[in-house]
């Protein structure tokens, strides 16, 4: 018997970024209206730490170059040659002896590295940040590279002003911490020198203005990585970055670094990276940062894909999990029209944002239960697990812990712990958002569009709790004995979150 895997009808993409700090190869294939990562491969090259004072490439910094792409040549030889894209950056646009690095670079990899300027590489980053990133379409991207930091302000798709400065997290680090001390002095002067090159922009860039700011950078993954850590996924502020300055200034030494959530192959450069970082929160009054999915890499992606246009990023991540998991794609929408027919009841009483928090109440209606297909015993438990965990592209981090917090608690007991994680909202939002979700799925437990009746519900506020009162007629009560019961523990479970439950009954005709 032959058996055919659908997979093999599916290309294979491959994009490999030459950095200045890190060479990275991402290979992908389209699977079910979005992109999966079949495989990544890092290497710490730290290519720009091999410059000299006439940007001179050393011979030891080209080896290490050169044996990674060999690491690298060997996978690609299962992808066809149309579906690859080499780029090299910063480093080895600013060097002058490039080509002892590029021409054996080419052959090693069967194909030519394109040597992308910086406008270029902007452009790309935010190619790859407006792919994957949801909210405000006028972004303000920011980029900190080895050797050289990208900032680009957009609107949708399109770039509206694009610089590539050179300053990096490598090449400041051996300008101002060469010595591997971490002092109030160096920072000082690391913030300054990234100061002076930031200024000229400043004016322009705010005249143009921005509703969102957005980082993939290595930093930005590093400050993220710390705070998801600590529980702390709110976006970072510059009261934040100053107090992990404060904690690596503790640490004395680069080589000493210890702080909770930062991986150790971050750590040599998270110093000037993050001075950098701060210089440019107090040059353009930055009030908060966002970790974005996408940078240069899936830029260069999505551009090669085929019929890659202009889609709701949430809408597609939402289907392709639908598709994978099997999801009851229309009992979903059915949870989904109560969930929105009592969102918008309640809106007024309870100062429900309709914006996001509605989005996000639907995608949590959309994928309650995605666990399913694994078992259904514990399926609340193993949909978490699938959200924490899945590439989720138009959804960031603290979006993340909402939805967790939704599916985990769809039904049963109500834990606060899941809803206090999240920093979306505050938790009594995301505790009405939940109350939502909950009837919705207790009043839809037919699965049949035409088993609900008309009904009525309102907030009171008491003294204590808020009460939700829901009529129903009697007879239907009566037919539906388990979801009356369901509605009945309810109360119970509600009272975990300061609600409570009122049903009271209406016989038809005469309320």
């Amino acid at each position: 018997m032959t058996v055919t895997h659908k997979e093999n009808s599916t290309p294979l993409y491959a994009v490999i970024d030459l950095g200045s700090n890190s060479f990275h190869m991402l290979i992908t294939r389209q699977l079910a209206n979005s992109v999966q990562v079949v495989d990544k491969v890092k290497r710490k090259v730290r290519l720009a730490s091999g410059l000299d004072s006439h940007n001179q490439l050393s011979t030891s910094a080209i080896a290490r170059g050169l044996e990674c792409l060999s690491f690298f040549a060997e996978r690609l030889q299962d992808i066809p040659p149309k579906n690859v894209r080499i780029v090299a950056t910063a480093t080895l646009r600013i060097a002058t002896n490039r080509n002892e690095f590029l021409l054996p670079a080419n052959k090693i990899l069967g194909q030519k590295i394109n040597l992308l300027s910086g406008k270029q590489e902007a452009e790309y980053i935010y190619l790859g940040v407006a792919h994957t990133s949801c909210g405000a379409k006028q972004r303000f991207v920011i980029d900190i590279g080895g050797a050289s930091t990208e900032l680009i302000l957009g609107d949708g798709f399109v770039t509206k002003q694009v610089e590539s400065l050179d300053i990096g997290c490598v090449t400041f680090n051996r300008l101002y911490f060469s010595d591997d001390t971490l002092t109030t002095e160096h920072f000082s002067q690391a913030i300054a020198g990234a100061t002076k090159v930031i200024s000229p922009l400043v004016k322009r860039y705010k005249k143009t203005g921005w509703k969102l700011v957005l980082s993939g950078s290595g930093t930005m993954q590093a400050l993220s990585e710390i705070q998801t850590f600590t529980h702390q996924t709110s976006g970072i502020d510059l009261a934040y970055l100053q107090e992990i300055q404060q904690q690596l200034i503790a640490c004395k030494t680069i080589a000493e670094i210890n702080i909770a959530g930062l991986a150790s192959d971050r750590a040599p450069v998270i110093a000037s990276g993050l001075a950098i970082l701060i210089a440019l929160f107090e040059s353009f009054s930055i009030q908060k940062i966002q970790l974005s999915s996408g940078a240069l890499r899936e830029g260069l992606l999505y551009k090669m894909l085929p019929e890659i246009t202009d889609i709701n990023i949430r809408q597609s991540t939402i289907s392709s999990l639908t598709e994978k998991f099997h999801i009851d794609s229309k009992h979903a929408k059915r949870i989904k029209k109560q969930a929105a027919s009592l969102f918008h009841i309640y809106k007024e009483y309870w100062s429900l944002d309709e914006d996001n928090n509605l989005a996000l109440l639907n995608a949590a209606c959309d994928l309650h239960e995605i666990g399913l297909l694994l078992e259904f015993k514990q399926h609340q438990q193993h949909g978490a697990y699938i959200l924490q965990h899945a590439d989720l592209p138009g959804f960031n981090q603290a979006e993340r812990q909402l939805l967790v917090a939704l599916v985990l608690l769809y039904k049963g007991k109500i834990d606060l712990s899941p809803l206090q994680k999240q920093t979306v909202t505050s938790v009594k939002q995301v505790s009405y958002l939940l109350a939502i979700l909950r009837l919705a799925v207790i009043l839809c437990r037919r699965r049949k569009d035409d088993a609900l009746p008309d009904y009525q519900t309102t907030i009171v506020k008491g003294k204590e709790t808020e009460v939700i009162n829901l009529c129903l007629p009697t007879e239907w009560l009566a037919q539906h004995p388990l979801i009356a019961d369901e509605l009945l523990q309810e109360n119970t479970h509600l009272a975990q979150i300061n609600l409570s439950l009122n049903i009271y009954c209406q016989t038809q005709n005469n309320p």
